[in-house]
């Protein structure tokens, strides 16, 4: 059998096993375990404890269960909860102004956690219904959620860019710098559409009512002072990681400190939350472990069989494609595949293969570490099994069925394709502010 054969048949069993519902870690896992037996023999019984011990090695790694600690907290204690009613009482006085506000709520989950479930489960279960109340169209809401969940996939700090930086091997600071400003040119395509579309309809999004706006002013401003504790905690483990005065690792931590000093400030550091923030943090951190592990095993065979170097000659010698061809097709590939997987199975089984082929074809990994993180947001909200729809589904109330969470996307769907293009054919959206602050 040809080393293309065996890839195309790793690919196609593993395919197989992730549609019969095998969790994503042991569908990945028992497909390189497999491979390694027949090919290598006894000697493959050492690739799980070398890869181990590889993952163990990646220092960065300690980030992953400090920044989902830091998110789970900031949640449980109702950080969020007040973040909301401070966005209700300022945006509501224009139309569609509670769904601009849930946008610039999903930014500062988004830049306090680095995950997409958790703004995801944040906006279903406080904006949402808040919304609905109020007389929020329940097509355009469901959609504005998982649009603006999406964000913590790009948003620095991203959980997932720093899994792309470990499998890319690219600095993971340069690589939250470059999701700064698309993500915050994301949510201002977000913005700007509900605007526009809430003016020309505005029975979409209704304003606040007289009662509910006759608020004054002094009480206003003391609700701003619920954006002023998410913001220290961002700057405290961002700025000071950015400013050199942390190391990734150190940041993580003060990260964590800081969240946990916050909700003790807030006197809502009680047993309860400990317990379900140390609880959550712990089955997800375990998860991406595994997955990162059963990834690592995947791609040392590959590496091994020289699949790598198959594919690279396949597109570009026998199909004669151009570079930016193969970037399409590429791109391409991660929106079938968001249709089945969440965004770090597609990184974990894809990224051994394409990173390499990026670099040959001369293209920026830091760049194509942005083009990736938008392709996935688009990915798992796309039909028919997007990522994103079910975990919408599972949340939302009864009156919003799968055919309106299926109809919401669509504008915002279109939105994020205008917003990857510009990101494709303007670089330095995302590469200017890492090139500025480190020098390049």
């Amino acid at each position: 059998m040809t080393h293309e054969m065996i890839a195309m048949t790793m690919f196609g069993v593993m395919m197989v096993m992730l549609l019969t519902g095998q969790r994503v870690f042991a569908a990945i896992g028992a497909v390189a375990a497999g491979t390694a037996l027949l090919l290598y023999g006894d000697g493959a019984i050492e690739m799980p404890f070398s890869q181990a011990f590889k993952v163990f090695n990646w220092f960065p790694l300690l980030t992953l269960p400090l920044f989902i600690y830091m998110g789970y907290m900031l949640s449980e204690s109702g950080i969020a909860d007040d973040l909301y009613k401070m966005f209700h009482v300022w945006f509501g006085t224009m139309h569609g102004g509670l769904a601009i506000g849930t946008i610039g709520l999903m930014v500062v989950i988004s830049a306090m956690n680095g995950l997409s479930v958790a703004g995801m489960a944040i906006g279903a279960t406080i904006a949402l219904p808040e919304l609905l109340r109020r007389g929020y169209d329940k097509v355009m809401v469901t959609g504005v959620i998982q649009a603006g969940s999406s964000l913590g996939i790009l948003v620095p700090p991203s959980v997932v860019l720093v899994l792309y930086g470990m499998i890319a091997r690219q600095p993971v600071g340069q690589l939250w710098l470059a999701g700064a400003l698309p993500g915050l040119m994301m949510a201002t395509l977000f913005i700007i559409y509900i605007y526009v579309r809430c003016r020309i309809q505005k029975h979409l999004g209704p304003t606040l009512s007289p009662e509910e706006l006759d608020i004054p002013l002094v009480e206003k401003l003391r609700l701003l002072r619920a954006g002023i504790i998410p913001f220290l905690v961002f700057f405290l483990m961002t700025g000071l990681f950015v400013m050199g005065y942390t190391s990734l690792v150190e940041s993580a931590a003060v990260g964590a400190l800081a969240a946990t000093a916050a909700a003790l400030f807030k006197r809502r550091l009680t047993a309860r939350v400990l317990h379900q923030t140390v609880r959550k943090t712990l089955g997800i951190s375990c998860m991406f472990l595994w997955i990162i592990l059963a990834a690592l095993a995947f791609g040392a065979v590959f590496d091994g069989i020289g699949a790598v170097r198959a594919i690279e000659t396949l597109f570009i010698t026998r199909w004669e494609l151009s570079p930016w061809e193969v970037l399409i097709m590429m791109q391409l590939s991660y929106i079938l595949m968001g249709m089945f997987l969440d965004d770090t199975a597609m990184l974990v089984i894809v990224a051994p293969l394409y990173v390499p082929l990026v670099g040959a074809l001369g293209f920026d990994l830091i760049w194509y570490g942005v083009l990736y993180t938008i392709t996935c947001q688009i990915a798992y909200m796309t039909p028919p099994f997007g990522y994103n729809l079910f975990l919408m589904r599972a949340m939302a109330p009864p009156e919003i069925s799968l055919i309106d969470i299926y109809r919401s996307i669509i504008p915002f769907v279109i939105v994020m394709t205008i917003g990857l293009m510009l990101v494709v054919i303007f670089p330095q959206i995302a590469l200017w502010l890492p090139n500025t602050v480190y020098g390049n």
